[in-house]
């Protein structure tokens, strides 16, 4: 069992900067790989992240080159940098992690979320 906590959002201008941290339980958190996703209101859960065990790095269209994604296994963390925020970022963004992931933007291949935090970007 994994248990996944995020951190870090808030409200920000446009053209700001946050980094979310997904602080995770147990033991094998190094073996598992992890993702963020984003849902804004009225819309689809969609992919932002992910990252494998090794430190393969994954992100979507809309976010890359803005946001980072990186890992400190010692912490059992996952952190997200964003960068250059646009409004259209606004939304909750929630932490995901499986064992097993082949399609890393595919929801249904995370078995463990957190609940979520929430980056409103003002413009």
């Amino acid at each position: 069992q994994v248990q996944l906590v995020e951190s870090g959002g808030g409200l920000v201008q446009a053209g700001g900067s946050l980094r979310l941290s997904c602080a995770a339980s147990g033991r094998t958190f190094s073996s598992y790989f992890m993702g963020w996703f984003r849902q804004a209101p009225g819309k689809e859960r969609e992919f932002v992240a992910a990252i494998s065990w090794s430190g393969v790095t994954h992100y979507a269209d809309s976010v890359k080159g803005r946001f980072t994604i990186s890992r400190d296994n010692a912490k059992n963390t996952v952190y997200v940098q964003m960068n250059s925020l646009k409004p259209e970022d606004t939304a909750v963004y929630y932490c995901a992690a499986d064992r097993y992931v082949t399609a890393v933007a595919t929801r249904s291949q995370y078995g463990y979320w957190g609940q979520g935090t929430q980056v409103t970007v003002s413009s």
